[in-house]
Formats: C-alpha cells, structure tokens, sequence
C-alpha cells in the first residue's frame, strides 16, 4: 500500500498549495534570471527584495528561541545566496552592456550615498569602504560562524549517545512519561541534523564573499576593457564610469550577504540560550546594578582628564547613573516582595512540610557507590538499558507492565552491593565485583579456573569472578560467562517473575481494565457486573504466582464473566480462568514438537491429596499427615529428579479437583513445579500428550 504522504491531494489542485507553488516557481525563476536580461526597474525590484529578505532572515534569527525552531535556515541561507549571486550576475550584464546609459537606481543612488563625493576622492572612499566591508565579512563575521558550525556540528554528534543515555535515565526513573521521551529524543536529532546542515552551509556564505570579490573585478577590468577599446570612450571616463557602477553593485550585493553572514553567527552562536536574543540580553545585562555604576564612575574620570570631550563622556556617564539607580530599586524591590510572600506562606509549609501517607516504589534497585559507573551516562550507561529491555520482556513474557524502576544509590549498602526492593521490602540482593566477570559452570565443565568462588545471585549456581583477561579461557572451558549488567538484570528478571503478584495491585488492575475497554467494552462491563475489582485481581494474581502470563486478559474476563454468576470462590475462578488459557499453558510447557511429557499420580494418593482438603483464610489449602507429607514429597522428588535427568521439563498432570491441592503441598518444597489438570490439556491437534511416569510412595503399594 502506498504510503498517504505520496498521494497527492486532488483538493490541493495539480500544483499542490500556493505556497509550494509559489516557492517553486521563485527557485525556477531565479535561476532564469541568470540567463534572461532584465530591464532595470525590474532588476531594481529584485534588489530591493533581497535587501528586504536578508533583513527578515536577521530579524527571524533574532526573534528565534532555539536554533532548531529555524530549521529550515540552512535551506533558506543556500536560497537566499543563490538568489543574491543572481541579481548580481544581472546586474553585472546590465553595467557592462549599457555603460554610462545604465539607469538602475538602486546601483546609481546606493553608490553616490556610500561614496559621498564625486572624482577620484570618490572612487577612492567608494573602493576603501567596499575591501572593508569584505574583508569584515569575510575574515571576521564568515570565518567565525564557519568555525562554529564546525565545532557545533563535531560536538553535538559526539554528545548525542550520552543524551540519549540521560533521557532514557530519566525516563526508567519515572521522572518523564514515554510521551515526553519520545519529543527529547525527536529534538536531540533535530538538533543533531540542524547543525550538521549547518557545517556545510556555512560554506555558502565564504563562497559567497570570494563571488563577490570576482564578480567586481571582472566588472572593473571588463567595464574600462568595453568603455576603452570597444567604445573608445576616454580612459578616465571609462574609469570613473565603470568603477562607480562596480563598486555600487558590488556594495549592495555585500549588504544584504554580511546580514545574512551575521544571521549565520548569531543561530550558530545561541546553541544554549533559552530565550530569543532580546530577551537574553536584556535578561544577562540587568543582573548587577552595580557594573553600570563602575562604568558611570570611570566614564567621569576620563571626563576631567584635559584633551577628553567631557561633553560626551559626561552625558553618557549620567545615563549609565541612572540605570545603575533603576536596576538596585527593582532589585530591591523584588527581594523585598519575595520575603513577603515567604514570610505568607511559611505557616502553610509548615504545616504541610510532611505529607500523611509517605509513598513507596513499586520496585525499586538500590546500588552501592562502587557500582554508581553502570548507570552513568558519561560511561555507558549500560544497565540503564538492561532494565528497560527487562521491563519490556516481562511484558511479553507475563503480560504485566512493570512500572517504572526507581535505581537510586544507597549509602548504607557496602560499596559493591546491591538491592532489589518491592515497596520497600528487601527481595533480593547481591555483590557485583567491577571489571570481572562471572563465570557459571553449566554442569559439563572438567577444568576449573582459578578465581574467586561464589554463587550466582539469580539462581544460587556455584560460580567464580574471574578477571576480564581470562574471559576467552573461561568460554572456551564451557562456562557462561555474564558481566555485571547481565547479572543483575537476570536477578531482576527473576524476582518480577517470582514476585509479579505482589507488583499487580488494585490500581494496576484497574490500569489494566481501563486500557482494555477501549477495545473490548462488552467484556470488560460484564465481568465487572458480576465481581469486583478485588476478586478480579486476586484471580489475576493466582495466575501469576504460578507464572501464567495474563496477555490474554480477554479469555480470562470471559471466563470470569462465565462463572461468576454462579459463585465467588477465588480459587474455583481461578481453575476455570486456567482452563481458558488451556492451550497457552500447554504450549508454554510442551517441546518443539509440541509434545507434553507429564507424570501422573497414583490415584489412591491423589484421593489421599483431595480428602486432606481444608479452608483458610488465603484459600483452600493440603493438609496431609507429616509422614505421608513427607512420603509425598520424596516420591515426587524422586519421579521428578528421573525426568529431569532425561532433559525433559517435569509437569504433574491431576484432576481439577486436585490441582490447587497437589501444589499447594509442594510449594514450599518444590515452588518451581508445573501442575496442570486434565480440563486445561488442549485438543489432541493442538498438543499431545506423553506419560512418562506415576508418582507413588513405595510403602502404601506394599
């Protein structure tokens, strides 16, 4: 499908907008001009006009706030140079054609009011101010404003990543929204093509400067070459003719080009300014009265000095008195307001210096300082983006957005530690050592490495530190070798999976709804006609302690909106929510081929499991005698231990009845074991089904 910025608008008509129009023919015809003679009250217009622009493009500059707010300035530079070389090319062919007969007036009044004087002493001052004014633009305005796109265009590239890097700090840390992100990150490349465009033109105006110079050469030698030979005309009058005209054209093509030059340094130049160019000045130029009284007391001295025109220096020294005089009272003034309105509003603040309720974050990493260059921007920054991409994971992963986790250092850790928080409370923690890596034997590994033994904080496997000059050893032996961001962005990974129920609370719940009913209403007001907020959430995080991702959070309204009518026991909503998400689960456990491996349970024993029912407060629970709770256990441990060694996942298939109950009674023991019931197996084309043991205990077959 095409894309809907290319199809033209038939409203539009053929050429599209007036403005495009109108701006495509003005290119088009400014490059004719080059080609087509003009008469001269045309060309007079045509320099008036970029007189006109070279001042509105000034002015813009001026009233700018940000560079980038002008992006499209080093279009309009190119546009506007072309347009000016143009009119000069003109008018160079008119001079040179018409002689003394040329009539422009702009070329005529502009050349005897810059000149000031008739004859030789004319041409003289004429040539003076013209190499001046080059040599202005030329050495002082263009070469500076070259030079700082330059270094502009070099720095603002190199700075980009560690932007970046802050923005997204900031917004992990919760300070900005994704909204927000999105804008800084847009600007920051904005910003970054703006002043690479730059870089090259302002070559523009230098070479505008050395046309500039050639172009009233050329006028100069070939108007006295035509006056003289062709003409034979006098040499003298040739002369003064020529080179008045010349220096007249050359001088108005000038103008409007060091307006233009000065625009270039002044957008250039402004790269931290947060106002336009008045209100900066005015803003920098008004901070200490004082300055003004120091140059009103010096202006004074030189006026009693004998030689020194008091009548001037006088004056101005009485003018910088007086706004020394105005800028202490309204600096007076405005301290004074401002102690007011603290001294009004100081009771208010003390008394709500502290607010009743003192929030928590929902997660939260703590680092001590010896680990504070994982999350400096100016050293990569590189956890920072670990986090990010852990957060977007566990979203695809269990289908719950993870707010926002607040990394902030922690004093009273020991410099190498960190610590992972949920509201607070400590879940997790462990010790990262800086510039090693930590090298985890998978199982297959014979040769052992030196270094420093320890145990992964995510999954508490032996390991070892080991320095980074031995990391290629260490792969080639068969370890899995992780560096210090890895590793605690795998601990992070895993206690939200481990703790994703106690994440998901009433207001992430309803967050949840609430993005929902945008697109599906009618299931979200259906279920909520039957149960509230809190059974929802608490059938929700059933699923999630037992790690079933919750994306599909449509199946599981239908099936609460099912069953609720009909009761409102938390784990019977909970089972029938499971079973809506039948085929998820089986493909979440099943092999490649989509095969599940699954061990049932003696039937005498799963009766045993479902008779030691009883309710609690937290739901229903197993409550088999010791002895047989720990038969229980060692025969599961032992048919699992048997499956596991045949490198297969260890499921536990029972009734629905006993579901709840048989995990119930291996949480403690065994918290990582999959137990699903027979109504959530999916159909036979979907998945299939392999037996590959029965749990029993030994002493009740005997």
């Amino acid at each position: 499908m095409a894309d809907a910025r290319t199809i033209p608008n038939p409203a539009k008509g053929f050429f599209g907008n007036r403005t495009d129009a109108a701006i495509a023919v003005a290119v088009v015809g400014v490059v004719m001009v080059m080609i087509i003679p003009l008469p001269t009250v045309l060309l007079d217009a045509l320099m008036a006009f970029n007189m006109i622009l070279a001042l509105l493009i000034l002015l813009i500059v001026l009233y700018t706030r940000k560079a980038t707010d002008f992006s499209s300035f080093p279009t309009v530079l190119l546009v506007s140079t072309v347009f000016g070389l143009t009119v000069n090319v003109s008018s160079t062919r008119l001079i040179l054609t018409q002689g003394s007969r040329f009539d422009g007036r702009m070329i005529r009044a502009f050349s005897s009011f810059v000149v000031g004087s008739s004859g030789s002493e004319g041409l003289v001052v004429g040539f003076v101010i013209f190499i001046v004014i080059i040599a202005v633009q030329a050495v002082v305005i263009t070469k500076g404003a070259t030079r700082i796109a330059e270094v502009a265009a070099r720095f603002t590239l190199d700075a980009l990543p560690g932007k970046q890097m802050a923005i997204e700090a900031e917004y992990n840390s919760g300070a900005i929204s994704e909204e927000v992100s999105i804008a800084r990150k847009n600007d920051l490349q904005r910003e970054v093509d703006f002043y690479g465009a730059m870089d090259g033109s302002s070559k523009f105006i230098s070479g505008n400067v050395k046309v500039g110079i050639l172009i009233t050469a050329v006028n100069i030698v070939g108007g006295i070459i035509i006056g003289a030979v062709i003409h034979s005309e006098p040499v003298s009058a040739a002369v003064g003719t020529y080179i008045t005209f010349s220096i007249g054209d050359g001088l108005l093509s000038q103008l409007p080009a060091l307006l233009v030059s000065t625009a270039t340094g002044i957008i250039v130049t402004r790269s931290v300014s947060e106002g336009t160019f008045g209100e900066d000045v005015t803003k920098e130029f008004s901070r200490d009265a004082r300055i003004y009284g120091i140059g009103a007391a010096v202006l004074l001295l030189f006026s009693i000095i004998p030689g020194f025109p008091w009548y001037v220096l006088v004056p101005m020294a009485f003018l910088l008195g007086i706004i020394a005089f105005r800028l202490s009272r309204k600096k007076k003034r405005a301290f004074e307001e401002s102690v007011t309105k603290a001294a009004e509003t100081a009771k208010p603040k003390e008394e709500m210096e502290m607010s009743p309720v003192v929030p928590l974050d929902p997660l939260s990493l703590e680092l001590g300082y010896g680990l504070i260059p994982l999350v400096d921007r100016d050293k990569g920054a590189e956890l920072l983006e670990r986090v990010q991409r852990v957060r977007r994971e566990s979203a695809l992963d269990l289908g719950l957005v993870i707010p926002r986790i607040r990394i902030i250092d922690n004093m009273r850790l020991e410099p190498s530690e960190y610590c992972l928080k949920i509201k607070g409370v400590d879940v997790g923690r462990g010790k990262i050592r800086m510039e090693y890596f930590l090298c985890i034997n998978p199982g297959g590994v014979k040769d052992e490495l030196p270094g420093e033994k320890t145990r992964d904080p995510a999954f508490g496997l032996p390991a070892l530190w080991v320095s980074a000059d031995r990391r290629d050893e260490a792969e080639r032996a068969g370890y899995t070798v992780v560096d210090p961001p890895s590793i605690i962005a795998t601990h992070l990974t895993e206690i939200i999976k481990h703790h994703a129920a106690e994440i998901l609370g009433r207001q992430e719940t309803q967050a949840i709804l609430d993005a929902l009913k945008k697109d599906y209403p009618a299931v979200v007001d259906e279920a909520l006609k039957t149960l509230n907020l809190g059974l929802i959430q608490r059938v929700v995080q059933n699923l999630l302690k037992e790690q079933v991702s919750i994306r599909n959070m449509v199946a599981i309204l239908e099936a609460l909106a099912d069953y609720g009518p009909a009761t409102k026991d938390i784990q019977f909503l909970t089972e029938k929510a499971r079973q809506a998400l039948s085929r998820q689960l089986c493909l979440q456990y099943a092999d490649v081929e989509k095969t599940l491996r699954v061990l049932t349970i003696e039937p005498a024993l799963e009766q045993k499991i479902i008779e030691s029912k009883i309710e609690t407060a937290s739901g229903v629970s197993s409550a088999l005698d010791p002895p047989l709770q720990k038969n229980w256990i060692k025969a599961l441990s032992r048919a699992v231990g048997a499956v596991q060694e045949q490198g297969w996942l260890p499921v536990i298939l029972c009734s629905e009845a006993a579901r709840c109950l048989v995990k119930s009674s291996t949480f403690r023991e065994l918290p990582e074991l999959t137990v699903l019931s027979v109504p959530e197996i999916a159909d036979e084309t979907t998945i299939k089904v392999e037996v590959v043991g029965e749990i029993k205990i030994e002493s009740e077959v005997k």
